[in-house]
């Protein structure tokens, strides 16, 4: 008997065409999960599309969404229960690094677009994915699973970060919110908390800064696109029903550091 299959079920993943979203379609798909991916590029949903389509028996749909446009984001709902009839889960993961600055040349252009992007454009997700988990728990059929994406930097301090970690601080704070408001409807939330994984984000940065960090990581090195698989699996599946409201490090020690 397979713990973890996940046929049958629905997982959107926004940002879900590359980093640590695609890892964990990967993981999706290949425990049978219908997958549902939004995000910008088309190029890259149509490459993520057909990479996740050879590694499961599920369904695999690319959809064109800016989570920073409500307009869009409902757009990708109405099209993804168009073609795959429901949600269960939904992984709240796209984001941007942040406007770089130090707080003495923040600007509120700089600042408000970070926020519009990682912590709005997850609300404004949960809140059209999650009209359709209530409308179903309503019909008899409860339950749901919202899982963010966020980050270490939401409870550690780091140079130029600042609108990044209020952000992340924020989507922590929505994840307890939307735990307690919603589990009367059978529905989770819990957020993931990334310490440091090579993506195309840390590519750009100052290699200093990776070889900085791999030091300061009790396992001295950075995550695993792997190991992220199985953890999508996990909170996506029926055996982590009873965990919610919690903002997990995933980091490799490094927030104890």
């Amino acid at each position: 008997m397979n713990l973890f299959d996940l046929s049958g079920r629905t997982a959107i993943i926004t940002g879900g065409n590359g980093g640590l979203g695609l890892a964990m379609a990967r993981g999706l798909a290949k425990a049978g999960a219908n997958v549902a991916i939004w995000a910008r590029n088309a190029d890259k949903n149509a490459a993520a599309q057909a990479e996740l389509a050879q590694l499961g028996s599920g369904e695999i749909v690319a959809l064109a969404c800016d989570v920073a446009e409500e307009a869009s984001i409902e757009a990708a709902m109405a099209a993804t229960l168009a073609a795959l009839g429901r949600v269960d889960v939904c992984f709240a993961n796209a984001g941007i690094s942040g406007a770089g600055t130090a707080i003495p040349d923040i600007t509120a252009e700089g600042w408000n677009h970070t926020m519009a992007v990682n912590t709005l454009g997850a609300a404004l997700a949960y809140k059209h994915v999650t009209r359709h988990m209530i409308d179903r728990a309503g019909k008899g059929d409860p339950g749901g699973k919202l899982i963010a994406t966020s980050s270490g930097q939401s409870i550690m301090g780091v140079n130029r970060s600042s609108d990044y970690a209020a952000s992340k601080a924020a989507l922590n704070g929505l994840t307890r919110a939307a735990a307690f408001e919603l589990a009367r409807h059978s529905i989770t939330a819990n957020a993931l908390l990334f310490g440091y994984y090579e993506t195309d984000i840390t590519a750009k940065a100052d290699p200093r800064f990776g070889e900085w960090m791999s030091r300061r990581i009790p396992l001295r090195r950075p995550g695993d696109h792997d190991g992220l698989e199985g953890l999508a699996v996990f909170f996506a599946s029926p055996h982590s029903d009873y965990i919610t409201g919690q903002c997990l490090p995933v980091d490799g020690g490094l927030s104890i550091s």
